[in-house]
């Protein structure tokens, strides 16, 4: 590789391209490879439960009966409402929390219907866990399958795919169970041709809170009024976008949960209505649900308690006649704010799909390994009123002990369902569950079926046995969700070792290559002596450990600067910007809900107004630039385009602020201003495209042509970064524009003192690992961080109100990659050709070489730091928290090392000059 430098001139644009492209297909091939091994999705088996299959278990010890399929049926409809993003804290009353919040007990609704025990009616609150990645598509996909959500589907989540295994809608659709479904549309894409009816809706549009959700109002109720159905969805999505956008404390959450509350006090309205003997919801199950919670900042995809935990409220509108055994009974108790006391259960999301099948008397799905709920089981023909249940009666007891028996029966098909899957999966997948693990197992499987309540002894009651029985299966089927939570996920290890070793080489052939470009810089220039090599190379975990790190390189410059007099202010400068960063790494991470103003402030109308100030400094600074230069005429135009698009950000914020929006069009101040930016920002591409196939090449003059060529790049994706980043963006890109020109400046000072007597590495490897530092810190100070919760949705859909996948995915990269990722790889040549002389032919030939190295030991840190970032997910693949936290910081850095390889190839060719 070192042969492509070596008999030509140095800076050949080929020979570069050559290099950097060389890396790059190595990180692509060691990337492609470990996440073959790691991101590896669950197998898929092709198989479906039938009704017939029961025959084959060891619990069918009777005839079955003509109606019945694996369970008796004990609910004719269910009406499932799933409010999207529904936290814990939406449903369960304040005084189960330790601090009242703003968005809590809005839905007073379920909080009366599940304390009426005065009724008997048959209405409880749980607690809903889910299992991460908690993002929409997964978790429905959870629901219906009753398995395991897989990491990589996450990206799915943009473009559902029809899901192919075995399904709670599938066993509906073949059992002639007839569904209706309305809201979000990611039902539709899921189960394409399963609906009697749909009514689907778009749904990533997150500024939108009222399109799906007023689809579903104008047609839920009505539709309660029709028999043409057996299993009613309706998939609200208000509150999820509402979080996205404005977070959960904001006027728009509780304006969405209000306006739920009233439409459930109607759907509860006409069930009841309808709930007598005979009538059309005389035995149906209202079931309202959470698929996921989200945090504060309204985000939601990882693991946290606040994205785990969400709720699900059900009623049974048919009369109970007998209580659940206070043995099963793991609820809490509270005393709700109106005095009422209302209790709250608990259930795994992994049980939802097992337990409806139970419900509705159909065949689970052959994949689900969740666990037929007890508390919600019992519900349908139960009452929560335990404290009047009198054990001592015998007519009681004999209803106890026949519910007991059918619940065992219940568990006993539902374990043989599990472990008929088990085996099936062990024998197809490749990997499958080791011999220890099965024989464990087989063993709790065992104990559970050999069990019989036939050979009892006289000291052992028939309640006790039954409850024996039960634990055993209960027993058994945890057993197989823990095991399968921690072995579903086949790791290849061969695959992941291959792509950590050739990403390691992939280091040493940087290092290789940057000891050879500096031994021959020191042959070409023999002025120059090599000296002691420090790297400043250093891998940067999270937006504090960055800030930290870069604070203290920053500080020891400060110190050396007043040692020697020189460049103090810069050096003080540059300690202070990093303290504005640090502290906007905190506010990155909390998003501001949408004060409620009910009058004009002025003050807000200022602070709305402010992001203009910094647009100004950086069109003037444009402006600057190419009315004291020389250069190429097109660079001029490009530059030019680009302060008519910093103008058009500040337009559109100051639309989108005062008060004057109300008197523009909604599509001009919303959708116009955006996109003209972006067809500006593609045409000056363009033209900067035609100027590299046609410029004339002057070595003489390389250094003022590529300063403003890097200028003129850097203002082209600014406008659009600046307009996706909101009102914070003029302020970051006028921080990135400070630290990278202070960065600049004291580079020289770090040369003198050095003498000029040092290599290439030891010279800029400082100054370009703090170029490397302050990147990241911009992508925390953002409001990014290391996990799909951080990802910005809002940005995609700026200019734009419906979903496509190619323009969103873009914008959305840009967003998240622009400050850290873009800007910075491309504004790298500033380190080299700020403050050297023009016209020297010399001067021109050295600083390409430079130039080279540069982005060698850019690229290096990137690749050092995702090379830890593998090794990281390598060593903590089994750790709880993998998915959650190992994964996407993974799947964060390794496409952050493409995009900086890409990049580093596309500066190859912009400024380096062609032979």
């Amino acid at each position: 590789m070192v042969s492509w430098w070596s008999g030509k001139p140095w800076g050949d644009r080929r020979s570069a391209f050559k290099v950097f492209l060389f890396l790059l297909t190595l990180h692509c091939t060691a990337i492609l490879l470990f996440t073959s091994g790691f991101l590896l999705t669950r197998t898929e088996l092709p198989h479906y439960s039938h009704c017939s299959d029961v025959s084959q278990s060891p619990c069918n010890k009777s005839p079955q009966s003509n109606h019945t399929c694996w369970t008796k049926p004990a609910v004719d409809r269910i009406v499932i409402i799933v409010l999207d993003a529904l936290r814990f804290d939406f449903v369960a009353p304040s005084t189960f929390f330790e601090e009242k919040k703003p968005w809590m007990d809005k839905l007073q609704v379920l909080h009366k219907l599940a304390s009426e025990s005065e009724s008997r009616s048959g209405a409880r609150i749980f607690k809903a866990i889910a299992d991460p990645p908690t993002t929409s598509l997964q978790r429905l996909k959870g629901l219906t399958t009753g398995g395991l959500p897989t990491f990589i589907d996450i990206g799915n989540s943009f473009g559902a795919p029809a899901i192919v295994e075995d399904n709670l809608i599938h066993q509906l659709v073949q059992n002639g169970k007839r569904v209706v479904m309305m809201g979000d549309d990611t039902w539709t894409q899921l189960f394409p041709h399963h609906f009697n009816k749909s009514y689907a809706y778009p749904s990533f549009n997150v500024k939108d809170l009222d399109t799906v959700d007023n689809g579903c109002i104008n047609h839920l109720v009505p539709t309660l009024y029709d028999d043409d159905w057996d299993v009613l969805i309706a998939h609200f999505l208000g509150v999820d976008h509402a979080g996205h956008i404005f977070g959960v404390d904001s006027v728009q959450m509780i304006d969405k949960l209000q306006q739920y509350n009233a439409q459930l006090e109607k759907v509860v309205e006409v069930l009841k209505s309808q709930s007598g003997r005979g009538g059309l919801h005389e035995n149906t199950l209202l079931l309202v649900m959470g698929d996921h919670g989200q945090t504060v900042n309204g985000d939601h995809g990882g693991g946290s308690p606040e994205e785990v935990e969400t709720s699900i409220f059900a009623m049974s509108l048919k009369k109970p006649s007998f209580s659940v055994p206070s043995e099963f009974d793991t609820s809490s108790c509270k005393l709700d704010l109106d005095g009422r006391k209302v209790c709250i259960s608990s259930i795994e999301q992994l049980d939802f799909a097992a337990t409806v099948s139970a419900l509705l008397g159909i065949p689970f799905p052959f994949g689900s390994i969740g666990r037929v709920n007890p508390m919600l089981y019992a519900l349908v023909a139960g009452t929560w009123d335990l404290e009047s249940y009198d054990t001592s009666s015998k007519h009681s007891q004999v209803n106890m002990n026949e519910w007991m028996h059918n619940y065992a029966k219940v568990l006993c098909v539902n374990s043989w369902q599990v472990k008929k899957y088990i085996d099936v999966y062990t024998d197809s997948s490749v990997i499958g569950f080791s011999a220890d693990d099965l024989k464990h197992v087989q063993e709790i499987y065992s104990q559970a079926m050999n069990w019989s309540t036939d050979s009892l002894h006289d000291d052992i009651s028939l309640f006790d046995a039954l409850k024996t029985q039960i634990d055993l299966y209960s027993n058994f089927l945890a057993s197989v969700a823990e095991l399968s939570r921690t072995k579903f996920t086949e790791f290849d290890l061969r695959l992941m070792g291959i792509g950590f070793g050739i990403l390691l080489t992939s280091i040493f052939m940087h290092l290789f290559v940057m000891k050879r470009v500096d031994d021959m810089y020191i042959a070409t220039f023999p002025s120059r002596e090599i000296n002691t090599i420090s790297f400043g190379l250093v891998p940067v975990e999270e937006g504090k450990m960055t800030s930290f790190l870069l604070a203290s390189i920053a500080m020891l410059g400060l110190r050396h600067s007043i040692m020697t007099k020189k460049m103090i202010a810069e050096a003080a400068a540059l300690v202070f910007l990093i303290s504005i960063l640090r502290f906007t790494i905190e506010l990155g991470l909390s998003k501001q809900g949408s004060p409620e103003v009910s009058e004009f402030h002025s003050w807000v109308y200022v602070a709305d107004l402010l992001p203009i100030l910094p647009l100004i400094v950086l069109a003037y600074l444009l402006y600057k630039s190419i009315s004291s230069n020389s250069c190429n005429w097109l660079l001029k135009f490009v530059i030019t385009g680009s302060i008519i698009s910093h103008i058009l950000v500040a337009l559109h914020l100051t639309l989108g602020s005062s008060s004057l929006s109300q008197m523009i069009h909604d599509e001009i101040k919303g959708n116009f201003i955006p996109r003209a930016i972006y067809v500006t920002g593609i045409a000056q591409l363009l033209f900067l495209a035609v100027l590299q196939f046609f410029e004339d090449d002057k070595s003489s003059k390389w250094e003022e042509t590529t300063l403003m060529k890097a200028v003129a790049m850097l203002s082209v994706w600014s406008s659009t970064l600046i307009i996706l980043s909101g009102k914070q963006g003029p302020w970051v890109a006028l921080a990135s524009v400070v630290g990278g020109w202070l960065i600049s400046r004291l580079r020289s000072l770090d040369q003198d003192y050095k003498n000029g007597s040092t290599g290439l590495l030891a010279s800029y490897s400082s100054s370009v690992t703090q170029w490397s530092l302050l990147a990241s810190c911009l992508f925390f100070c953002t409001g990014h961080w290391c996990a799909f919760d951080g990802l910005r949705y809002a940005a995609a859909f700026i200019g734009f109100d419906e979903f496509t996948i190619i323009p969103q995915a873009i914008l959305l990269t840009i967003e998240t990659y622009g400050f850290s990722h873009i800007l910075p790889t491309l504004g790298l040549p500033f380190l080299v050709v700020y403050g050297h002389s023009f016209n020297k032919a010399k001067q021109t030939r050295e600083s390409l070489i430079q130039l080279f190295q540069v982005y060698l030991i850019y690229g290096l840190i990137m690749a050092f730091t995702t090379s830890f970032t593998v090794l990281c997910v390598m060593i903590q693949r089994r750790h709880l928290m993998v998915w959650g936290l190992f994964a996407p910081k993974f799947v964060f850095d390794v496409v952050g090392l493409i995009l900086t390889d890409v990049l580093i190839c596309v500066s190859s060719i912009i400024y380096f000059v062609r032979t």
